[in-house]
């Protein structure tokens, strides 16, 4: 049976457990107020709805009082010497009410739900008992039982259900209750040896003052019974070592944090991993990027910042044993942690980014900070110590890039990633003069017609004789700025082929991305490409997610504009797929609205909802509608039989070359 550490000065203990559970409180009362609102509101339950809200309104009631407690411990008794266990056993008892609440909640409607919101129900109550997991591990009671509330009872309640989907829901349950507590465990073992080996660092700490100050009467003592000379040669002693000690300081110590250097970091990690190699021991580098940093020192200026350097140096000292962190530079830091496996580190490293996310208010400033965390491994992944840091700040590179705010350990998997990306990265920088690019033409069909009354230009790159796909390298080259580039070359490509094309009356779409419109050249770019091209302007589309409008939407309004006073017809892509209000379509003066495909593939299975109220939108709007990803004859007459005005799939054509377009055209007619 596992044993966890005996822990001294139980009080201040369970200070220190009283300060982590409420260090996340609001975050779980926000949360535990959105989830039973989604399920309140979200679901209608008929006859039951009445009951529903009312028990919502009394778990709305009761979070306002356990906020109103946790604003009270953060305003009166945070950062302050205080009694622990009244404020525990109100966050005891608020927590494991919370959680009884949620099972009357879940008990009370279980026969009147739908299967969705049975699953929706069961995954939220899941989720909080798997973030409760870290979040309430400080105290073992504590995290056990509100798990057990928030699962047990709907999963059993689940199991003897006569439905088969609902026994798998409860059996899912137990499970995960079951990993919950195992996980559970770890997390409040991990944190008791962090709280004990912080209590243990204050006694050595308050040991050595005690030993310090008795050297130093002793020496007074001595120097006041010696000699003059013997006086005077100890003085001299003493200032040498003093210098010495000095000087050690100056060239090891971070003047600001007064962590280790990169230097000294780097020297006494080569000696852990000489003593790890001499006694077959693990250890975990953690390399520490922290997020929001920059928009501090930008708002409240250096000084404010410096300030937050400071505190998350005190905050990483709780989590490593003495001259184990080190600043590497700028707000960077790094921690070794002996004896460490991936799991710790894991836990470690959750534990020192929610305790970096914590700090809100410094030096008089209310700041918003985390951290991005990467871990390596020794030996595992590397022996040499500048190679395992290596490793990790390429995995907090990768994870500070495709997921902020993250704590993930060195794989092969990030490396070869990293790699392709830089490989494609530098790939593209070239590829427009190496006439890699190349444009094809998808033809959008007049439902009525059923002749071409338009194509859509779409980039495609073929880079060392392979096939880049659209969704790798245009992600890619937003990212990397090339963007304007490539979206500027496949502008002029479009307008120059489609005014050489035998029918003037054709119009060519072209996809534009968001920071192409932010880039205050674009009216500049599309001008000179129409001109250059002698296109029409009204034969060019330009095709904009509706996406792009939670962006700066004052400057996207006027490029609009813009265009529109030139004739140049605008169309929003993929609608449906994002969250455009009705007032904002309306304020836009746009002319075509492009039905995604993903609702054009369910129309045959009788989801036609959101269809119809697009063409009743586009209808009132007055502008036209194309529907994307037709496969099927069935498709097509559905859609042209709802009044669809374009249609546009693999159905008519593939994207083609521009002569194979012209074939094809020719073909058809």
């Amino acid at each position: 049976m596992q044993q966890y550490p005996k822990i001294p000065k139980l009080s201040a203990i369970n200070q220190d457990v009283v300060e982590l559970l409420y260090s996340n409180v609001f975050n779980g009362l926000l949360i535990t107020l959105l989830s039973v609102s989604a399920i309140t509101f979200g679901f209608d339950s008929g006859e039951a709805q009445q009951t529903k809200q009312n028990i919502w309104l009394v778990i709305l009631v009761f979070t306002l009082i356990r906020a109103m407690d946790a604003a009270y411990w953060h305003s009166k008794l945070k950062n302050t010497r205080y009694s622990p266990e009244a404020p525990f056993y109100r966050f005891f008892v608020g927590s494991i009410f919370t959680a009884i609440l949620w099972a009357v909640f879940g008990i009370s409607f279980f026969d009147s739900m739908t299967t969705l919101e049975f699953a929706s129900t069961m995954i939220i109550m899941s989720a909080m008992a798997g973030g409760a997991a870290t979040v309430l591990a400080p105290n073992m009671v504590l995290v056990l039982t509100y798990a057990t509330i928030m699962l047990i009872p709907m999963s059993l309640r689940a199991i003897y259900d006569y439905r088969d989907e609902y026994n798998m829901l409860g059996f899912l349950g137990i499970l995960f209750w079951i990993s919950m507590c195992g996980a559970a465990s770890r997390a409040n073992l991990f944190i008791r040896r962090a709280i004990e080996i912080k209590h243990k660092n204050d006694e050595l700490v308050e040991l050595m003052v005690k030993e310090q100050n008795e050297v130093t009467r002793i020496n007074k003592q001595l120097l006041d019974t010696n000699h003059q000379l013997d006086l005077a040669n100890n003085s001299l002693e003493k200032e040498v070592l003093r210098r010495t000690k000095e000087i050690h300081r100056l060239s090891n110590r971070d003047p600001l944090t007064g962590l280790m250097n990169r230097t000294a970091f780097m020297q006494h990690f080569e000696w852990m991993i000489e003593q790890a190699c001499q006694g077959n021991k693990r250890l975990a580098i953690l390399f520490i990027d922290l997020d929001g940093f920059k928009q501090i020192n930008d708002s409240f200026g250096h000084q404010a910042g410096d300030a937050v350097l400071a505190s998350v140096a005190e905050q990483l000292k709780q989590y490593c044993e003495s001259d184990c962190a080190g600043r590497w530079g700028g707000d960077e830091f790094v921690l070794v942690l002996p004896y460490a496996d991936e799991e710790t580190a894991l836990a470690i490293g959750q534990a020192a980014r929610g305790s970096i996310t914590s700090l809100q208010h410094i030096a008089d400033n209310d700041v918003t900070i985390g951290a991005t965390i990467g871990i390596a491994i020794y030996p595992k992944h590397s022996k040499d110590a500048a190679t395992l840091v290596q490793l990790a700040d390429l995995t907090m590179y990768y994870n500070k890039r495709t997921k902020p705010g993250v704590v993930g350990v060195f794989s092969e998997s990030i490396y070869d990633q990293l790699n392709e990306e830089l490989r494609l990265r530098d790939g593209l920088r070239h590829a427009i003069d190496r006439h890699e690019f190349h444009v094809v033409y998808q033809p959008i069909i007049d439902a009525k017609t059923q002749k071409i009354w338009a194509v859509e230009a779409l980039a495609r790159w073929q880079f060392n004789e392979e096939w880049i796909s659209p969704g790798v390298f245009i992600p890619l080259a937003e990212k990397s700025g090339m963007i304007q580039d490539i979206g500027s070359w496949v502008l002029n490509r479009a307008c120059i082929d489609t005014a050489q094309w035998p029918d003037d009356s054709l119009a060519v779409s072209v996809n534009v991305s968001v920071l192409q419109l932010l880039n205050e050249n674009f009216i500049r770019q599309v001008d000179q490409a129409i001109g250059s091209s002698g296109l029409a302007p009204h034969r060019l589309h330009l095709e904009v997610t509706e996406s792009i409008f939670a962006d700066d939407m004052a400057i996207l309004t006027d490029r609009i504009t813009a265009l529109k006073a030139r004739h140049i017809n605008i169309a929003i892509d993929d609608f449906g797929t994002g969250f455009s209000s009705l007032s904002l379509l309306q304020a836009l003066d746009f002319d075509l609205l492009k039905i995604d495909r993903t609702f054009v593939q369910q129309i045959t299975d009788g989801n036609d909802t959101i269809v119809r109220a697009t063409l009743l939108m586009a209808k009132e709007f007055g502008c036209r509608t194309v529907a994307e990803g037709i496969e099927t004859p069935q498709q097509a007459a559905i859609l042209k039989a709802m009044g669809v005005d374009c249609l546009q799939g693999y159905l008519f054509a593939k994207p083609l070359e521009k002569n194979a377009l012209l074939k094809w055209y020719t073909d058809q007619h």
